[in-house]
């Protein structure tokens, strides 16, 4: 279903920026750098940039000029490159946001840090856990902001989820179940089924494991009881599927059993019906309560927050589109609380702002939890039998 949420995200954000007028841009407001033409910079960054007063489209790159020209054209971008790193030579970017294939991720993060660039990058963060490690050591060292686009976790819904679970209204945690399918199935040449571009389920539909993590407050698993893959027919090294269950520590230090299924091949039902019910969701099992956190990849589009009660078998049902326990009581370019309208990636973007002027935003992804999410998916390919992602770059730097 992750294809079929991200398209309804793209009709999201264009619907968004034809009812809301696009503000007038602050004087010194951030020149933003798109580095590739994939097809998520328009709801990832483009959209929400239009929004935001302090940020204007200034250049996007792609290795194939005309597309540049073409992507500058259809969004005002002020300039086009025919290279990534003519984009970085441009000492008028101010901000990097990298979407490239999972495999290059590193190097043109790492190369925009040099430059002295604050970078957004997409998830999965890097290849590797070792990536990870030295990408965030390098940019402390030139100080500079960088996040992982883990934009999920920036959205009012993500925080009301996150209270009613630490409450411990419910009674502890006592098990977790999370998925993210596709559907239809990823197509067979898409980047995503290419070892050496960092593809596999597991590392396209990291947020199964990112819900996971988030709503134990965990780190590494204290143990990977089992993990199964489907691989691809195509090439063995990636998965297709993934099925791994897995011991965490949680909040409260006691041993919670989490499963979690990821699917690149989902296929429509009968041929032609999307599985609307398979939307990457969790399920957390505590003493007293089922809490099901529906859509949880892309709230803005849809979702709820379902409470059934053990006791009494009564579900109750909350959702939050702006505001809540973490952005009530801000004041943000949208005003106090954010608006409804806004995608999980534009609350991103308001975060990401934020820490680029020196502000503490009101949420944050840490560089601690960047690197601990790609080691942990190291482990899960280890587990499996399978290799983990390579480095292709800079391996001597």
């Amino acid at each position: 279903m992750a294809l079929v949420v991200q398209a309804l995200t793209f009709l999201h954000e264009y619907k968004a920026s034809l009812l809301h007028p696009i503000p007038n841009k602050n004087p010194g407001a951030l020149r933003l750098g798109v580095i590739s033409s994939a097809a998520i910079n328009a709801a990832a960054v483009i959209r929400p940039v239009e929004t935001h007063p302090d940020v204007i489209l200034y250049a996007i790159a792609s290795r194939e000029p005309e597309v540049a020209r073409a992507a500058a054209r259809n969004y005002h971008f002020t300039k086009a490159y025919g290279s990534y790193q003519d984009l970085l030579d441009d000492p008028q970017v101010d901000i990097v946001y990298v979407s490239t294939p999972n495999s290059l991720h590193f190097e043109w993060s790492a190369k925009a840090i040099e430059k002295g660039k604050h970078v957004l990058c997409e998830k999965p963060f890097t290849s590797n856990g070792d990536e990870a490690r030295r990408l965030v050591k390098l940019a402390a060292q030139k100080g500079v902001v960088l996040e992982e686009a883990f934009h999920w976790q920036f959205h009012p819904a993500a925080h009301v989820w996150h209270e009613i679970l630490d409450s411990k209204k419910y009674g502890k945690i006592i098990g977790t179940n999370a998925r993210m399918t596709t559907g239809p199935s990823v197509p067979g040449e898409d980047i995503r089924w290419k070892f050496d571009l960092a593809g596999g389920s597991a590392m396209d539909m990291t947020y199964a494991l990112s819900f996971t993590r988030q709503a134990l407050h965990a780190k590494h698993p204290e143990e990977i009881a089992s993990v199964a893959c489907r691989p691809s027919k195509s090439d063995p090294r990636v998965d297709e599927a993934m099925y791994a269950n897995m011991i965490f520590r949680g909040p409260d230090s006691q041993l919670i059993p989490s499963k979690i299924y990821v699917d690149m091949a989902r296929p429509l039902l009968c041929g032609i019906i999307p599985r609307f019910w398979e939307w990457p969701s969790i399920e957390v099992e505590t003493e007293e309560a089922i809490i099901y956190f529906y859509n949880a990849m892309m709230p803005h589009l849809y979702h709820y927050i379902a409470i059934t009660e053990k006791r009494t078998g009564k579900t109750s049902y909350v959702k939050k589109y702006s505001g809540g326990p973490i952005w009530g009581d801000v004041e943000t370019t949208g005003g106090k609380g954010g608006q409804s309208s806004w995608s999980t990636y534009r609350w991103q973007l308001e975060a990401f702002v934020d820490a680029v002027r020196g502000k503490k935003p009101p949420y944050w992804v840490t560089s601690e939890e960047s690197i601990i999410q790609m080691e942990v998916i190291d482990s899960l390919y280890t587990a499996a039998g399978l290799p983990i992602r390579p480095t292709n770059w800079g391996k001597k730097s």
